[in-house]
């Protein structure tokens, strides 16, 4: 028989020729657990010969209206989230209860491109959009769907959502690291603040709204702590930072530790902005924490193994990922409910 005809063989024909039923051979892709391993070899070997590759996901859900599938979308490129600890501690979560309720999780890059194909986005049975998308227009492809949906960092319409209280954090590291300095002279090096991706002060820029972004939210809370403490800033001492990557927050530090009027405190919106900041520093021969004093946020693991050691905020992100996960799989649906997971202040030696 021609291969391009054997590609065509379907469940049904396969049963026929192997003399077992659908069932059988579903089970021998899907739950092995119900045949015995000679068994299911001898299906596999015969499938692999005949040239079928195992059920048609899209066929299924068309029959059954499931596919056992998750779409996680995120916000950053897919390489982003491997290497980011942040990223990657809230997919290991979502993961540790995907496994135990065997479900299957399959993660979406948020560039329009890959939605050119409507089979994308309706594969999944729910979604889980992990950070704003840069592309609005991909949200609105989700909801066409009309799938259960659950957004994270960010809140969108009347969705479920998880978050951490920013803002808190925020404030807390502020308020504390101006109690430990002296004549607080302060520079904000924050996170995509602004829709413009440059290396910039926010000196006449638009903020991001705060609904939809947490570098908005930490800056709210940053500011209000100064506030309270009597602390002046201009907008020339607050620095968009485009992306969460070392080579561009080494530069931003560098250009706020070499200006004249140089800080003794950066409040930093992410732990590896933090460390970038802490390499420039030791590069200028600037003394950490007795010339300047660095916090961070999130408590990444090296965070704690640095020198000095980060004072940072601690944000639970693998326990983002399971409280993301079982309130997806809840049934019935949540009904507009959004979750704000707690922080804590780290202190280390950095201040």
């Amino acid at each position: 028989m021609p291969r391009a005809e054997v590609k065509k063989l379907t469940l049904k024909d396969l049963a026929k020729i192997l003399g077992v039923s659908t069932a059988t051979i579903s089970n021998a892709f899907n739950r092995p657990d119900q045949l015995s391993s000679k068994l299911r070899d001898e299906i596999l070997a015969e499938c692999e010969r005949l040239g079928y590759t195992g059920p048609n996901i899209a066929a299924r859900a068309l029959r059954t209206g499931e596919t056992g599938i998750v779409g996680v979308m995120l916000s950053d490129p897919l390489r982003y989230n491997f290497n980011d600890a942040v990223a990657h501690g809230f997919l290991s979560g979502l993961a540790e209860v995907f496994d135990e309720q065997h479900v299957s999780m399959l993660l979406l890059s948020s560039k329009e491109a890959p939605y050119h194909k409507p089979s994308i986005e309706a594969v999944p049975d729910y979604f889980i959009v992990y950070g704003e998308p840069r592309n609005a227009t991909v949200l609105e492809r989700l909801e066409y769907q009309h799938k259960k949906i659950i957004t994270v960092d960010f809140d969108y319409k009347d969705y479920p959502s998880i978050n951490i209280d920013n803002f808190q954090g925020a404030f807390d590291i502020a308020q504390y690291g101006i109690k430990q300095s002296k004549d607080c002279r302060i520079a904000i090096l924050g996170l995509r603040l602004i829709e413009e991706s440059a290396l910039v002060n926010i000196v006449g820029e638009q903020l991001l709204d705060a609904s939809r972004s947490i570098s908005s939210r930490r800056l709210d809370g940053y500011l209000a702590a100064l506030q309270q403490a009597g602390i002046d800033i201009t907008p020339e001492q607050i620095w968009n930072i485009p992306f969460n990557e070392t080579e561009i927050s080494y530069e931003a530090a560098r250009q706020v530790l070499t200006s004249e009027n140089r800080p003794n405190l950066l409040l930093c919106m992410s732990d590896r902005v933090a460390l970038a900041a802490i390499k420039a520093a030791a590069d200028l021969r600037i003394s950490i924490p007795t010339e300047l004093r660095v916090v961070g946020f999130d408590d990444i693991p090296e965070a704690s193994v640095c020198h000095p050691g980060l004072t940072t905020v601690h944000q639970p992100f693998v326990e983002k990922g399971r409280v993301t996960a079982n309130l997806l799989l809840q049934d019935p649906a949540p009904i507009e409910q959004k979750r704000v997971l707690p922080v804590e202040v780290v202190k280390r030696e950095s201040c």
